[in-house]
């Protein structure tokens, strides 16, 4: 990295209020169709400089494609999840700005101020959701958390885009309430 970036990056708490990595979570929740979106949003929205904005944005899109490359691994061969995973994401992203969906080699993590939610491709034809639920029963559908261990208190298997109806809907609101 050259003197002057890390010059930026080090100014940036004192200049913009934020750290790089707090800002990288703010955008990650984020999805902007061009990269001047995302620069203007951080002009307008929290008065970021332009410099400012755009060195932060380039950074976060270095992340976010590496990102990007660790859900392309755990969907490799299991392509016919893809759409369960975008559904769940669509739905979580619209909790609130403080969800993080943190991408990890064979999960990704949704984080409010603590996980509530962990999405894994269990197999070829399903995912599984694990949620932070303390004290909630089990039931038929909604099972302890299996191989998520203490991640997780219970776990759903998904196999289509239709199984994420109005009951696993509130079972993710709840968990998200939860992870305050």
């Amino acid at each position: 990295m050259d003197k002057a970036l890390q010059t930026m990056i080090d100014n940036m708490p004192e200049k913009t209020g934020k750290s790089l990595e707090e800002w990288k979570k703010l955008l990650q929740g984020k999805s902007f169709a061009k990269f001047s979106e995302a620069v203007k949003f951080l002009k307008e929205e929290h008065g970021v400089t332009h410099g400012f904005a755009n060195t932060i944005v380039t950074l976060s899109k270095e992340e976010n494609s590496a990102s990007e490359d660790l859900v392309a691994n755990q969907y490799k061969g299991k392509e016919d999840l893809l759409p369960i995973y975008q559904k769940l994401l669509e739905i979580v992203k619209n909790f609130g700005q403080d969800v993080v969906i943190t991408p990890k080699k064979e999960t990704v993590s949704v984080i409010r101020k603590r996980q509530f939610a962990l999405i894994k491709p269990a197999t070829k034809t399903r995912i599984d959701l694990g949620l932070k639920l303390p004290g909630k029963e089990l039931t038929g559908r909604l099972e302890n958390s299996g191989p998520f261990g203490t991640m997780c208190t219970h776990r759903v298997k998904l196999e289509s885009v239709g199984e994420i109806d109005r009951e696993l809907i509130e079972w993710l609101q709840e968990a998200y309430q939860k992870a305050e």
